[in-house]
């Protein structure tokens, strides 16, 4: 049987936890409802093309389809360190008038060297608002349970 290796195609199921043990991610509908909007399945990438993050694909490189194991993920295999300079405050005044952010919103910004990205809404006062640019689990260990489904 191949064993998974840089470059291919392959088909997985997870369940990603943070390390208190609550879900973050699964290629299962672990929600129970119907119409959750999440795709469930096994999730299909090529291993190398940075479409998952650097430690899960670093666990798949020697498994043999139908094996599992659980890994654990430092940050920085992950969605790296919190970086604090990623937050910004920025006047009221600066955002589009017809804009009532609250707190846990994400926008979309829009910034001539980095294009667009997405800002999670983490504070709000009358004076301005509190942008985070860090991705939602940055400095985040994780932990996952991942069965190799095949090697396509």
């Amino acid at each position: 049987m191949a064993q998974a290796k840089q470059g291919d195609c392959v088909r997985i199921n997870f369940v990603g936890r943070l390390t208190d043990g609550s879900i973050v991610d699964s290629s299962e509908d672990l929600c129970g409802e119907d119409d959750c909007g999440h795709e469930s399945g096994p999730l299909e990438f090529t291993i190398g093309e940075e479409e998952v993050i650097p430690g899960l694909e670093q666990a798949l490189v020697g498994m043999q389809p139908g094996e599992k194991k659980t890994v654990e993920i430092s940050c920085d295999m992950a969605y790296g360190p919190r970086d604090e300079e990623m937050v910004m405050v920025v006047p009221r005044s600066d955002l589009p008038a017809e804009l009532e952010p609250d707190v846990g919103d994400v926008l979309e910004v829009t910034d001539d060297e980095e294009g667009d990205f997405a800002v999670t809404v983490t504070g709000v006062s009358a004076d301005s608002v509190t942008l985070d640019a860090n991705h939602p689990l940055a400095g985040e260990d994780l932990v996952f349970e991942v069965e190799l489904v095949e090697v396509v």
